[in-house]
C-alpha cells in the first residue's frame, strides 16, 4: 500500500515539474530547473516542519508528499546534467553560479518551508 502512496505522489510531482518546463523562457541559465528545485525544497521543508510539530499526520501522507510529490517534482539529475553541460560548453562561471545558487537557494527554501510549517502548526 505504501508503494501506491509514493507512486501517486510521484506522478503528481512529475506532472508539476513537466508543467513548469513548459513555461516559455529563453535563457542560457537553467532558470526553470532552479525554480523547480527551490519550490521542491520549500515544500519538503514545509512537510518536515509540519510532521515535527504534529502527531496526527499519517506515515502514508508523509510518504505521499516527501518521497512521492517532492521526489517526482525536484530534478537533481536534470540539475546535474545542466551544470555539466554549462561547464562542458566553457561557461564555467555560469555553471558555478548555477551550482552555488541551486544549493544555496534550496537550503534556504527548506528553512523557509520549515518556518512556514511552524507558523501554521
Amino acid at each position: 500500500m505504501r508503494f501506491l502512496f509514493v507512486a501517486l505522489g510521484g506522478a503528481i510531482g512529475a506532472m508539476g515539474r513537466y508543467a513548469i518546463s513548459l513555461i516559455p523562457v529563453k535563457s542560457a541559465f537553467p532558470v526553470l530547473t532552479l525554480i523547480t528545485n527551490c519550490l521542491g525544497a520549500v515544500l519538503i521543508g514545509f512537510v518536515v516542519g509540519l510532521v515535527s510539530k504534529r502527531n496526527d499526520i499519517s506515515p502514508n501522507a508523509v510518504l505521499f508528499w516527501k518521497t512521492g510529490v517532492c521526489g517526482g517534482f525536484t530534478t537533481f539529475s536534470t540539475f546535474s546534467l545542466e551544470a555539466f553541460s554549462l561547464i562542458e560548453n566553457h561557461q564555467v562561471a555560469l555553471g558555478g553560479v548555477y551550482i552555488v545558487a541551486s544549493v544555496g537557494f534550496c537550503i534556504t527554501g527548506i528553512m523557509l518551508g520549515r518556518k512556514l510549517a511552524m507558523l501554521m502548526a
